[in-house]
């Protein structure tokens, strides 16, 4: 049997400050959101019943949609109080929390001044993103054709709709060659990030990861970052090369969706899962799951 569309399931959706059922949400075709990509959303977890990082997940979201001149009906206390009440409403223990914010159909042009700022927010079950498996056994990546532009050129630190774009047809390019996604650089030809997360190098014990200067400095990114130093690792933040990448020790990948996995290939370069990942693997784990149990 197959799985339900994310359109045709029971359950409730919070839409604009109302629970509604799930099936009942239907957004306009001609909402300015949908066809020109004014809409800002957050991924955020729940682990064992709590959402974790709310607050800095909604901060980023009323962040996001201020850069693009959007300001949402609700404060951000409600915000997070409608996250907590469709987690209950869905009776969803272990889960993904889906708010997004965009404009309406009031007006199709490019102008949108006066369109109408919605708000849903939409969770539903999910353990993790990559198997158990994936996980210790590490992913590939390839490295995609398109590349982040510069922050004069797009609202790069709002987790808007439209940057993602070129993230959707770079997985699809990678996932049609086998590999499970996209190593993304900069318009500067750096190291930038993967698809969806934030990327780390391990070179001679140090742990190194790209300045967030053109993409998201990522919650589950500063997470990671404070685990590290909280064992005593040292975090370089720095411009990174592509022509590094055969260097390293070890590369892991870290996200809200992905939580931290490790990388075992990229291109056609191979590495190796080793104990620095697999501590900070088991770290997050500890840090989100009350039940967590080690890599081994």
């Amino acid at each position: 049997m197959s799985s339900p569309t994310f359109a045709d399931r029971d359950g409730f959706i919070w839409f604009n400050g109302q629970m509604q059922p799930w099936r009942d949400v239907h957004p306009h075709v001609l909402s300015h959101g949908l066809h020109y990509g004014s809409s800002v959303f957050e991924g955020v977890r729940a682990y064992e019943g709590e959402i974790f990082k709310l607050g800095e997940h909604t901060e980023r979201l009323f962040d996001g949609t201020r850069t693009l001149g959007m300001k949402i009906p609700f404060s951000e206390a409600e915000i997070n109080q409608a996250c907590i009440d469709v987690l209950a409403a869905n009776d969803i223990t272990d889960g993904y929390l889906r708010p997004v914010a965009w404009r309406g159909s009031e007006m199709m042009a490019i102008s949108a001044q006066d369109t109408q700022i919605h708000v849903a927010i939409a969770a539903w079950p999910w353990p993790q993103y990559f198997s158990p498996e994936s996980r210790l056994q590490g992913i590939s990546l390839k490295t995609a054709e398109w590349r982040r532009p510069p922050p004069e050129s797009a609202p790069v630190f709002a987790k808007a709709a439209g940057l993602y774009m070129i993230c959707t047809m770079s997985k699809h390019a990678a996932e049609a060659e086998g590999y499970q996604d996209s190593l993304m650089l900069d318009w500067r030809g750096q190291v930038a990030e993967c698809t969806g997360a934030n990327i780390f190098f391990v070179f001679d014990g140090v742990i190194h990861t790209p300045t967030p200067d053109c993409f998201l400095d990522g919650i589950t990114r500063r997470t990671t970052i404070d685990l590290a130093r909280a064992r005593g690792y040292k975090i370089v933040e720095r411009a990174i090369m592509p022509e590094e990448i055969k260097d390293a020790e070890e590369i892991f990948i870290t996200g809200t969706a992905v939580e931290v996995t490790p990388i075992s290939k990229i291109d056609d370069m191979t590495f190796k899962v080793q104990d620095i990942t697999r501590n900070l693997m088991n770290d997050y784990d500890s840090l989100v799951r009350k039940h967590a149990i080690a890599a081994e």
